[in-house]
C-alpha cells in the first residue's frame, strides 16, 4: 500500500549522489532536486544512497541535508531519508521526554508496527542511544500510563490469523466487568491488550459489541480528560484499525487552528511504504476532501511538495 513512486528504470546509486551533492553546491541549495530524488525511492534504495554518498564525501547525508535545510522541510526530508526502525527509534526517543502530551506516540509505534518491525526499533534503540526503549519508558511515564506503555513496547505478538472464539467470548466479559467497575488499568485488562495476536483482540471487541451492544472504545469516555483513558483509546484503535487512527491523527493535525506540522510529518513519513493508502481512503470519507486537498490548503512551499509527494497522486 505504499504511495511513493519509484521510476521504473532507477538510476544508478552513484547518479543519485551525485545528483545530491549537486543540490548543495552553489549559491543555493536546489531543494526541487532533493524531493524528486529521494521522494521517488523506497527504504532499501535510500538506505543505499546514505552508504553511498558517505563511502564517496565521507559525510553523512543526513548531516550534509541538516546543514542545508530548515524548519519543517529540513524535518520532513531527515525522517523520511531514515531507514524506518531508525526513524521511529529517533522519534521514540524525542518524543518519551515530553510527557504525557506525547504518550499516544509510544503507543502508535508499538501498536501500529509488527512484532518484527518493533523489536528492529528497539535493537536500533539500543545502538542509538546505549540505552533500551523500555527503559525509558519507564522512567519517563508514571503509574498506571506506565503499566500500559511498558508491556506495549516490550510486546512480541503473534502475527497469524488463529482466532479462538471461546477465549474471545470469556475475555470480552472480563473487560466490560472491569470497565463497570471503573479497574481499566487492572492487570488482565492490560494483559490482554499488550499480549494477545491483534487477530484475537480483533476477535474479543467484536464479541465485546455484539454482547454488550457499542463498540468498547465508548465506554472509555467517563472522563474525557483523564489521559490514561485517552491513551487506552488510542492504544485499542490503533491495534484494532490504524487506518482510522492515523485519519484521526491527521484530521487533527490540519483541522486545529494553526497546523501542527510534526504530527503531520510523522504520519506521512512513517506510514508513506506501508497504509498510506487506506489513510487516504479514510481521510476522504470522513472530511468530504482529500488528503492531499487538504494539506495543499494547509502548508507551503518546499514542505508541501515533499509531503504531496510523499502522500501520492490522489489518483493512484
Amino acid at each position: 500500500m505504499s504511495t511513493i513512486t519509484v521510476p521504473a528504470e532507477v538510476p544508478p546509486v552513484s547518479d543519485d549522489v551525485e545528483q545530491l551533492r549537486k543540490a548543495f553546491e552553489g549559491w543555493g541549495t536546489n531543494e526541487g532536486l532533493i524531493i524528486e530524488i529521494l521522494s521517488h525511492r523506497n527504504a532499501e534504495q535510500r538506505k543505499l544512497i546514505r552508504q553511498t554518498y558517505a563511502q564517496t564525501y565521507n559525510e553523512d547525508l543526513l548531516k550534509a541535508l541538516n546543514k542545508e535545510l530548515t524548519r519543517d522541510f529540513e524535518r520532513i526530508v531527515l525522517l523520511w531519508t531514515y531507514d524506518p526502525a531508525e526513524r521511529d527509534a529517533f522519534l521514540a526517543n524525542e518524543i518519551v521526554k515530553k510527557g504525557a502530551k506525547s504518550n499516544q506516540v509510544i503507543v502508535e509505534i508499538a501498536c501500529t508496527r509488527s512484532s518484527h518491525e518493533l523489536l528492529l526499533v528497539r535493537k536500533e534503540y539500543h545502538a542509538r542511544y546505549q540505552k533500551s526503549l523500555e527503559e525509558d519508558v519507564a522512567y519517563y511515564t508514571t503509574d498506571e500510563v506506565r503499566k500500559l506503555l511498558w508491556p506495549l513496547v516490550t510486546s512480541y505478538r503473534y502475527e497469524g490469523e488463529e482466532v479462538n472464539m471461546t477465549l474471545a467470548k470469556s475475555e470480552a466479559k472480563l473487560l466490560h466487568d472491569k470497565i463497570a467497575e471503573n479497574c481499566y488499568d487492572y492487570d488482565d485488562f492490560i494483559r490482554i491488550l499488550t499480549t494477545r495476536s491483534k487477530a484475537q483482540i480483533n476477535a474479543t471487541l467484536n464479541q465485546y459489541k455484539n454482547d454488550f451492544g457499542q463498540e468498547i472504545n465508548k465506554n472509555l469516555k467517563a472522563d474525557p480528560n483523564d489521559e490514561f483513558l485517552k491513551i487506552l483509546r488510542a492504544t485499542i484503535k490503533s491495534l484494532t484499525n490504524p487506518a482510522k487512527y492515523f485519519e484521526k491523527v491527521l484530521r487533527l493535525a490540519i483541522n486545529k487552528q494553526g497546523t501542527d506540522e510534526d504530527a503531520l510529518t510523522r504520519v506521512v513519513t512513517t506510514r508513506s511504504e506501508f497504509d498510506m493508502k487506506l489513510i487516504k481512503e479514510e481521510y476522504k470519507k470522513r472530511n468530504s476532501v482529500s488528503l492531499n486537498e487538504a494539506i495543499a490548503k494547509d502548508t507551503r512551499g518546499d514542505y508541501e511538495d515533499m509531503l504531496l509527494a510523499l502522500a501520492g497522486s490522489d489518483d493512484a
